[in-house]
């Protein structure tokens, strides 16, 4: 039954009313008589407590997965690897490179490459 606020009497609406306020007594009489407190009477999940020997066994498997990440099996760090440097001869050769593409650009009147 779809009934818009518009198409209903103000007997109709009197008696909705009525009806709504006995079946929420009602709702307060058996939650008195449940013992439940208001509401949908369906009480909250508590929060699960796990044994110590299940909380070792998600400690042991974390460390584990995270030492396999890592690629290590103990605390010790790999050695470092040394810094590349260019050599003064390669530094050269790029140097020439960069002036190169500069001259080209300069005898075609650019400002900017």
């Amino acid at each position: 039954m779809n009934l818009s606020i518009a198409n209903i009497s103000a007997q109709q609406l009197r008696r909705a009313a009525s009806v709504r306020d006995r079946i929420d007594a009602l709702q307060r009489e058996l939650n008195r008589l449940l013992g439940t407190t208001a509401g949908n009477g369906a009480a909250a999940p508590g929060k699960r407590k796990l044994s110590r020997a299940a909380i070792a066994r998600i400690r042991a498997g974390a460390k584990a997965r995270w030492a396999k990440a890592k690629g290590r099996a103990g605390g010790a760090k790999g050695a470092r690897k040394p810094k590349r440097r260019m050599s003064a001869a390669g530094r050269a050769r790029l140097s020439a490179l960069a002036r190169a593409r500069w001259k080209q650009a300069k005898a075609q009147g650019k400002a900017t490459l």
